[in-house]
């Protein structure tokens, strides 16, 4: 499954760094200038979360509108239809169902680091709104309407809200020195290098 799931991001990322690499140099450009411009504190870190946020919408549109994972055209609205016409354990069962689960586990924890829910209802209405237009979005494109997805989809977020509430839980017991800020953006940093040499490694440009 794992490995399924990095074949599918990798290949959408390889179809996708010629857009990723514009945004992230425009949207980080206009950032910057308009902080300084502003005189806003720079927080690098949750700058950065914002910058991860982006992507992955982009990276998510690629992944729910590639033609290849489904080629049937029409709608569901029965839930739970489709999720036990897969058999437990076979590779369209970990596509269909466990894979649009853990896509949006990521959507989940980044939209809760934005809004900062005390409750669950925030997300629950933010993702299925999402994912609903996400579907009807198919539909209009030759692909299917499903509630299934919608329902497996807000799972994941509901999953991700929850991986937010256990991520704050740690960090209020951790050490002092790891609720500093400069942790948190050298972490940043060293992600987002590794994310700038992958880009430059897909361009062509081999610097190590």
């Amino acid at each position: 499954m794992i490995r399924m799931i990095t074949t599918i991001l990798t290949e959408s990322i390889d179809n996708m760094w010629p857009m990723l690499t514009i945004f992230l140099v425009i949207i980080t450009v206009v950032r910057i200038a308009a902080i300084k411009n502003n005189n806003e504190k720079l927080i690098f870190y949750k700058e950065f979360s914002n910058l991860l946020f982006i992507i992955y919408i982009l990276l998510l549109y690629e992944l729910l509108t590639r033609a290849e994972l489904n080629t049937i055209r029409g709608y569901n609205l029965v839930p739970f239809t489709e999720i036990f016409r897969y058999e437990i354990g076979s590779n369209q069962f970990y596509l269909n169902v466990i894979g649009n689960i853990v896509i949006f586990i990521p959507f989940g924890y980044l939209i809760s680091t934005y809004i900062k829910p005390k409750k669950i209802l925030p997300i629950l209405i933010v993702s299925v709104i999402s994912s609903a237009t996400v579907e009807f979005v198919q539909l209009c494109i030759g692909r299917s309407f499903d509630v299934d997805d919608i329902i497996l989809n807000s799972l994941g977020a509901i999953l991700g809200f929850l991986l937010y509430i256990a991520l704050n839980a740690i960090k209020k017991h951790l050490p002092g020195i790891f609720k500093k800020d400069i942790i948190y953006n050298i972490l940043c940093l060293i992600i987002l290098l590794i994310m700038v040499l992958y880009l430059l490694s897909r361009m062509g440009v081999n610097i190590l």
